[in-house]
């Protein structure tokens, strides 16, 4: 196990970013899946190895936009954003554990034709990539988790919170999403969080703001997230390069946690950045030097 801290670095500013295609894959187990495809700049090689980016809890492939035409560009890959079942574009299913996410990526690398892919995941993302990788079901090269581990381990109480803030709005019929930021600073102080929340909501057809996502089905599902599908490391492992990346004010990747990831992931690195869970948004430049660093080390 190595220990990499990220270091701070100036960025020259983005520039050559990558083309961006939005596309839905109608999966063989009748799921949806919405995703962007951001492809590398024209001059890098073809066949480059996929990257796959799984967002959070009440995120979208549009939380990962920015960081994947960064990536892209970079490392010189195509990257797909993913929006996971419930989440997005993507379809509503009243199942929502990580075993039927995972199944769903399964089926989206598999219908893709993808064998030596990258998946990226962040919190929810990041144990759906990690049951992936685990099930071993699909073939994939490497896999980065952000700010989770393969526990099972309590949601912090803010997300049940949001669930209520979610429903207080979407009774109050409120029109503008200034209207329903007010009643969510009831309950969430940070802006930032508060804006990252309010990009599910939509103007419908009788002009009130609707959530894109289906409030009940996940609000059922915050028991399951907080579950890990494998419990005994001595029956499964995935022993492919695996970065594991936390913030270190986080407590999701506490240090205690450390010798069950190594079980589960003996080829695991560590890159501690200094931020809380929300770590490529908090940090992006920390992150992306981690993720750039560890990915061209395979190459």
């Amino acid at each position: 196990m190595l220990f990499l801290r990220a270091q701070p670095r100036l960025q020259q500013p983005f520039k050559q970013y990558a083309r961006r295609a939005y596309a839905t894959a109608e999966l063989s187990n009748g799921v949806k899946i919405a995703y962007d495809l951001h492809e590398p700049p024209k001059e890098a090689p073809q066949g480059n190895a996929p990257v796959v980016f799984l967002h959070g809890l009440f995120g979208s492939k549009k939380n990962n936009r920015s960081m994947s035409k960064v990536l892209a560009r970079d490392l010189k890959r195509p990257v797909y954003a993913i929006d996971l079942r419930n989440h997005g574009d993507s379809s509503h299913h009243q199942r929502h554990d990580y075993t039927a996410l995972a199944e769903d990526i399964e089926h989206f690398l598999g219908q893709e034709k993808m064998t030596d892919s990258t998946l990226i995941g962040h919190s929810m993302g990041a144990k759906t990539a990690m049951t992936v990788a685990l099930r071993q079901r699909v073939p994939i090269a490497s896999l980065i988790s952000v700010d989770n581990a393969p526990i099972d381990a309590a949601l912090k109480s803010d997300f049940a919170k949001y669930v209520r803030a979610m429903r207080r709005i979407e009774q109050a019929h409120v029109k503008r999403q200034a209207d329903a930021d007010a009643i969510l600073a009831e309950y969430e102080d940070e802006l930032p969080i508060r804006q990252f929340l309010l990009t599910n909501l939509y103007r419908a057809e009788d002009g009130t703001q609707k959530w894109r996502i289906p409030i009940k089905y996940l609000a059922n599902a915050l028991d399951n997230m907080a579950d890990f599908p494998f419990k005994d490391p001595d029956e499964v492992r995935y022993a492919g390069p695996t970065l594991f990346v936390r913030g270190t004010k986080s407590h999701y990747v506490a240090d205690e946690m450390l010798p069950t990831i190594g079980r589960f992931f003996p080829n695991f690195k560590l890159a501690d950045v200094e931020s809380g869970h929300w770590v490529i948004s908090e940090e992006p430049e920390y992150f992306r030097k981690a993720v750039v660093e560890f990915l061209q080390e395979q190459e």
